[in-house]
């Protein structure tokens, strides 16, 4: 009568000892999880798991963006390094990255549609201390991000004008975003956005200076037509004159006549 228990403790301590092929399959998909998390993060980089992956690159002497970086990076730090340029969707692949940190950089460039994929995840992106004096009129279009520019080389001009109203400036480093240069030299040195508020508007300065250039080129057209008829007709006249000196030059018909004549009565 016990013989029945007894095989069903020992089918018991079966499945206990040899666990089922469902467990090998989880266990073995954590450690390719796991092994393929840790690949993902560049070696000159170091990667921690803070509900979401931080990377930090910040001091590495990078010259450009390093690629095969975790696709599920919260927050990137690439601060004090020698990069020079952002590539068209450089953090394509990143969809939720909230903190992208670029200062201290040598930005000079930086391409349209490099923040394509961010845009809706990017909560702070930091550009101050770089090189940057313009940028592509849709570099930040729809980008919700705050943004911080300070102490970069600006050239204020319309096209820096457009970016910067379609972005949302740092309060806290608004006033750092300085003219290095402008198309009015008045404005060197002061805030963009002062200057901007004070009522300037670069764009209309710049199809002023597009009407006087077009002013000058026609009249310089103008010119040159001009003297191009006056050398013609200078020339055409030397020309009759010479032609009616050589007709004066010829022997009268009238001369000729006279002496036919003479010559016939002799005859």
């Amino acid at each position: 009568m016990h013989f029945p228990l007894m095989g069903v403790s020992q089918r018991r301590r079966s499945s206990i000892q040899h666990p089922s092929q469902g467990s090998y399959f989880f266990a073995g998909t954590l450690l390719l999880l796991c092994f393929v998390g840790a690949k993902g993060c560049p070696k000159i980089c170091h990667c921690s798991d803070r509900s979401g992956m931080v990377v930090q690159c910040t001091s590495r002497n990078l010259e450009n963006i390093p690629a095969n970086l975790p696709r599920d990076t919260v927050v990137l730090l690439l601060s004090s390094n020698r990069i020079r340029h952002i590539p068209k969707e450089a953090f394509a692949d990143l969809q939720r990255l909230r903190e992208l940190d670029l200062s201290h950089n040598l930005l000079e460039s930086v391409d349209d549609d490099s923040f394509l994929g961010v845009l809706d995840s990017l909560r702070t992106l930091d550009l101050s201390n770089n090189q940057l004096s313009g940028l592509p009129r849709g570099t930040f279009a729809k980008l919700h991000a705050r943004i911080r520019l300070s102490n970069n080389p600006w050239h204020c001009e319309c096209s820096l004008q457009e970016v910067l109203r379609e972005l949302r400036l740092d309060p806290e480093t608004v006033n750092e975003v300085s003219c290095h240069t402008s198309v009015q030299e008045e404005y060197v040195g002061q805030p963009v956005i002062q200057v901007l508020d004070s009522g300037i508007n670069f764009c209309n300065f710049h199809h002023k200076t597009t009407d006087v250039a077009m002013f000058v080129a026609m009249f310089c057209w103008f010119f040159m037509v001009t003297a191009y008829i006056v050398y013609y007709i200078k020339h055409n006249q030397e020309d009759a004159r010479r032609h009616m000196e050589y007709l004066k030059s010829l022997p009268s018909t009238s001369h000729i006549s006279k002496d036919y004549d003479t010559a016939s009565s002799v005859f």
